[in-house]
């Protein structure tokens, strides 16, 4: 089983989305044995509550959807956050002051940030839907100097979502330093072995994405060469005659 719920951080961010879709969604995590839920910061309570004799880690978002408001109130939404039982950070980057090339105060919000939650990761969403290419490279360099642990693409509320092409630009600039999470229109298992293989080592989606059954079309895959690993660790001779049945 190529098993993709490790790279999964299953999110429910509308607007109207009920206590009750909350409890929902932590159960289907716990189920499929999702890495995280990534929900906003209110519900981080209740998730703490629902998830405490699981696994999956409690991920919110901090100056959502549109990142533009003072760094003292990111800073505290994130501090909140993590009193409250939040194991991840998202915030939105500051998009009006890298678009007004300001990169100093875009450099120190992501910094503020940072300092305060220590070292709970934190991943910076950029919005790629409102960047050209070099805008990109810039956002993904600040990032890489504020000590963001991921680059993530989207907030899922602009006019569209990841693109193959922004990650494989972002993976380009930031190399090994830090680490992508894709997010924004992943809906399906096949899409999302995509952005793993481009470099994604998390993946974004409010849809339920089930790992598949062994198969020729995904063992190229990034995915499929980290399970080959597990299953090589836990039981060399058997992979090994997996390795040489499928040559044939």
């Amino acid at each position: 089983m190529m098993d993709i719920s490790n790279y999964i951080d299953f999110t429910l961010l509308k607007a109207c989305t009920s206590e009750r879709d909350i409890i929902d969604l932590c159960h289907v995590a716990k189920t499929q044995k999702y890495y995280s839920v990534c929900i906003s910061s209110c519900f981080v309570a209740l998730a703490k509550q629902l998830l405490e004799d699981s696994n999956v880690k409690i991920c919110t978002v901090v100056g959502f959807p549109l990142g533009n408001m003072s760094t003292e109130a990111k800073v505290f939404e994130a501090q909140k956050a993590i009193e409250d039982g939040a194991d991840e950070i998202d915030m939105v980057i500051n998009l009006g002051y890298l678009k007004s090339r300001n990169h100093v105060f875009v450099l120190k919000d992501i910094i503020d940030v940072k300092l305060a939650i220590g070292s709970t990761p934190l991943k910076v969403i950029l919005e790629i839907s409102e960047l050209n290419k070099n805008e990109i490279i810039k956002a993904s360099e600040i990032c890489i100097d504020a000590n963001a642990d991921f680059i993530k693409t989207s907030t899922g509320f602009s006019k569209s979502g990841a693109t193959l092409t922004a990650v494989k630009i972002i993976k380009k600039t930031i190399r090994n330093k830090a680490k992508i999470k894709a997010s924004g229109g992943i809906h399906d298992f096949e899409t999302a072995l995509k952005y793993i293989d481009a470099g994604a080592e998390r993946i974004g989606t409010s849809k339920a994405i089930k790992s598949k059954s062994n198969n020729r079309q995904i063992r190229n895959t990034k995915i499929y060469t980290d399970y080959i690993e597990t299953v090589l660790h836990k039981n060399p001779t058997s992979t090994m005659q997996s390795n040489s049945n499928a040559q044939h």
